[in-house]
């Protein structure tokens, strides 16, 4: 018998509608998860039971009365710890922040989640203020990958993709600043997407500025899409946000992708990936050709941006940590301290000059697709390296932008980029494809992914330990 942990969210709905599983036998199988593997794994840095299977007892109650709420009625999901969530305290992994709250308030996406009457299982663990690409935190300590403990499944989402993969709750929200939704979803096997800035609306502001994008983060395509129909639309508190979506994204959409203008790009023109990643990822834009699209192997032809990047998110990081006191600051995470000193050197000069790079990056992708509908490449070079440090042994940099190339530029960019399985390394662990789509173009990159993944379904982690 499947275990009701192991169901997607789309099997866990049908299963709901057809009486013979409820949202309590669903809330109780991936709490007994998480109290078999989260002591290994470290997925959660919050589990609230009695709130938990509350909220599941109530779902059930209103499938019995046909009063659901919506379609994610009962459904289990984790909440990144960075997202406020009403009666939970949210500590974004620090311990300069205060337990005691109050913590009266959701964000905009946990609060659409709750009107819908999703169940909240607990919040995921994340690097401190979600600064870097792996997930360790000077309070809740190191995360692993359930594809392989020793390593680390990246960040800064990385609770809430151990927690997806793992089978502790179908559904995770996580947040994406330059690549920690992507990066994950890489190392861990599963999907995601980045939407377009804006189409999901975030709240409090980011002080990382709009690099910051909410996320889903799932199993399937179709999670994700149930996701995003849930959260996207505005909301007042995000002067940002965009209207809601002219689509439904969990629609179904064509099989198959015929006249598709795909532009492939193994390395984005500079780029050092590794040969079995490349390989996985050549496959997988001979599969986009296979299903119709014209695949032509294209770079968008801009330098790495990776300076201006650092210098945004640098000056982000010590905006974050402004107000704390020396007492408080020595309590960071020390490579956050450290950037955060970097940060607060810059001059609004050197801030500008890479606001116009930015500028300038998101006029060269605007164009390039005038030329192509999508842009394909690794999400990753790398598979996942050892859990607890920030860079791989060899890196040429201290920092973890040195080994994520692919990510980053889409947060300046403010594009769709979601990032779908698309094999593994000859030691088992997980390969992503990036597939890009212009500005507002997110119900395109769903549409691939889904189409994708229908032709080449992957191998999902099985929960077994």
């Amino acid at each position: 018998m499947t275990d009701a942990a192991d169901l997607t969210a789309t099997e866990l709905i049908e299963a709901y509608e057809a009486g013979t599983l409820s949202p309590v036998e669903a809330a109780e199988a991936v709490l007994a998860r998480i109290e078999r593997d989260d002591p290994e794994l470290n997925a959660f840095c919050l589990v609230d039971a009695e709130t938990t299977l509350d909220m599941a007892k109530s779902a059930a109650d209103r499938r019995r009365r046909g009063a659901t709420l919506g379609p994610l009625d009962g459904v289990p999901v984790s909440i990144k710890d960075i997202l406020l969530t009403r009666g939970w305290p949210t500590l974004r992994g620090s311990a300069t922040a205060d337990p005691a709250g109050p913590w009266d308030e959701d964000s905009p996406a946990v609060a659409r989640l709750r009107e819908q009457g999703a169940v909240f299982v607990g919040k995921t663990t994340t690097p401190e203020f979600a600064w870097k690409g792996v997930t360790d935190n000077p309070v809740d300590g190191v995360t692993r990958n359930p594809w392989d403990p020793s390593r680390t499944p990246g960040g800064s989402s990385g609770g809430a993709a151990a927690a997806v993969a793992a089978g502790m709750a179908p559904l995770a929200l996580g947040t994406d600043g330059g690549g920690s939704v992507r990066i994950p979803a890489a190392f861990t096997g599963t999907f995601t997407i980045k939407p377009t800035y804006g189409r999901i609306p975030h709240y409090p502001a980011s002080a990382f500025g709009t690099l910051a994008h909410t996320g889903p983060m799932t199993n399937t395509v179709a999670d994700a899409a149930l996701l995003l129909d849930a959260v996207c639309g505005a909301d007042g508190r995000d002067w940002s946000a965009l209207p809601p979506p002219d689509v439904v994204f969990s629609e179904p959409g064509p099989d198959d992708l015929t006249g598709l203008r795909v532009a492939f790009s193994p390395d984005l023109g500079f780029a050092e990936v590794d040969p079995e990643i490349a390989a996985s990822v050549a496959a997988a834009a001979e599969a986009f050709a296979e299903l119709g699209a014209k695949v032509e192997q294209a770079d968008p032809g801009f330098a790495d941006p990776v300076e201006e990047f650092e210098v945004l998110w640098f000056a982000g990081a010590a905006k974050v940590v402004e107000k704390l006191s020396p007492e408080a600051r020595a309590r960071l995470d020390p490579g956050l301290r450290e950037i955060c000193e970097q940060g607060a050197r810059y001059s609004a000069v050197e801030y500008l000059t890479a606001t116009a790079r930015r500028m300038d990056l998101g006029r060269l992708m605007g164009l390039f697709h005038e030329r192509y509908d999508l842009l394909i490449t690794p999400t990753m070079p790398i598979a996942a390296f050892e859990a607890g440090v920030e860079v791989p042994p060899g890196s040429a940099s201290r920092r973890w932008t040195s080994w994520t190339p692919f990510t980053y530029p889409f947060n300046m960019t403010q594009q769709p980029a979601a990032s779908v399985p698309c094999g593994f390394t000859s030691g088992g662990l997980p390969i992503g494809l990036q597939v890009v789509g212009a500005r507002h173009a997110d119900a395109l990159v769903m549409a691939a992914c889904a189409a994708y993944e229908q032709a080449r379904p992957w191998k999902r982690f099985t929960g077994a330990r």
